[in-house]
């Protein structure tokens, strides 16, 4: 039987394991995969080269498996960073963004991140950067909006006459 392959494997790979780190259920079933080569016998340096992790994280989840079953190998709570704006304050930022800038007391005539970073500095004192609140309009439920040119509401005689190149009778 000839053997299949897999083009630009190296990429493929990559973007597998990114897809796998992802989600869950696919890092469980992953660890899965491990401890279950393991039992068939192969050594942890020889699972974590088929799957692309460290020996040393093989091990680890060995262990986990023997001490805990399968329970041990669910991914516990990443409590990560904490929040610097509190449920109150994204409650006060809600409210400002279906406000106009202006009503706000800010210089400018739309919410883009650089006005929203402002307003959240002046307002609590807090530091966050532009593409964090960019993030922070998604979460709300915003989306970005530009404004449209002038240009696009004009009179069509005006429009025509404003292009570069003249129209032919054809």
């Amino acid at each position: 039987m000839k053997p299949l392959t897999i083009a630009d494997a190296d990429t493929i790979v990559l973007a597998l394991q990114d897809e796998i780190r992802r989600s869950h259920e696919a890092r469980y079933d992953h660890r899965l995969h491990a401890i279950l080569l393991v039992a068939q016998g192969m050594t942890a340096p020889e699972v974590a080269g088929l799957l692309g992790d460290a020996p040393r994280t093989v091990q680890y989840w060995v262990r986990q498996f023997e001490d805990e079953g399968l329970s041990g190998l669910v991914e516990g709570e990443r409590p990560g960073r904490p929040p610097r704006l509190n449920d109150e304050q994204m409650q006060q930022i809600d409210e400002a963004l279906r406000q106009g800038p202006k009503a706000v007391g800010m210089d400018a005539n739309l919410w883009d991140g650089k006005v929203l970073s402002a307003f959240i500095q002046q307002e609590y004192g807090i530091e966050l950067g532009v593409r964090q609140c960019q993030r922070m309009f998604r979460q709300l439920g915003f989306r970005l909006r530009k404004p449209r040119p002038v240009i696009a509401h004009a009179d069509p005689q005006q429009q025509k006459a404003y292009k570069k190149s003249a129209e032919t009778g054809q």
